[in-house]
């Protein structure tokens, strides 16, 4: 797995996305898969590089939880046939937070998506990256367009204030 200079973790976050990272490794080898983790620290160390780095406020076992949860909704970890599977109860108590701090957290990261091995952040891709995202069910939405407009585009009313 990479290392915080692999990751380019700056130093300034290094310690704090150090911390995240221990955390979700743990939890990922206990109860997922080393795919989880590694996932896990791309995006911890996506977070680390931003200015500011929103990892610099809040609690560790938070932001683990929340990078873990965000990682499970684009992969549907809590679906029934999802192997492995896990609830958000299981997350929140894996990582001890509360399910509410899960999601406060995941908003942002659940944009964070691997193309082509790489870690991206979908509201940067141009729009037909987006739509296929979208199609795959990998974001909730297609973000070029918002809420409204993808369920405008698809005829469909808007699933999000329904």
């Amino acid at each position: 797995m990479a290392d915080a200079d692999e990751l380019k973790i700056p130093a300034a976050t290094r310690p704090v996305a150090e911390s995240i990272i221990a955390r979700t490794d743990h939890v990922c080898r206990e109860l997922l898969d080393d795919e989880y983790a590694d996932l896990a620290r791309h995006v911890v160390a996506k977070l680390a590089r931003k200015r500011p780095s929103p990892i610099q406020s809040g609690r560790a076992p938070s932001w683990a939880g929340a990078v873990v949860y965000a990682l499970g909704q684009v992969n549907v970890l809590s679906g029934a046939a999802a192997k492995p599977c896990l609830t958000a109860d299981d997350l929140s108590a894996a990582f001890g937070v509360g399910k509410s701090a899960l999601g406060n957290k995941a908003s942002p990261a659940i944009w964070y998506i691997q193309v082509d091995g790489l870690i991206v952040d979908a509201r940067t891709l141009p729009l037909p990256i987006q739509a296929r995202a979208f199609e795959l069910g990998v974001i909730p939405h297609i973000p070029a367009l918002g809420r409204d407009g993808t369920a405008a585009l698809l005829g469909q009313p808007d699933r999000h204030n329904a």
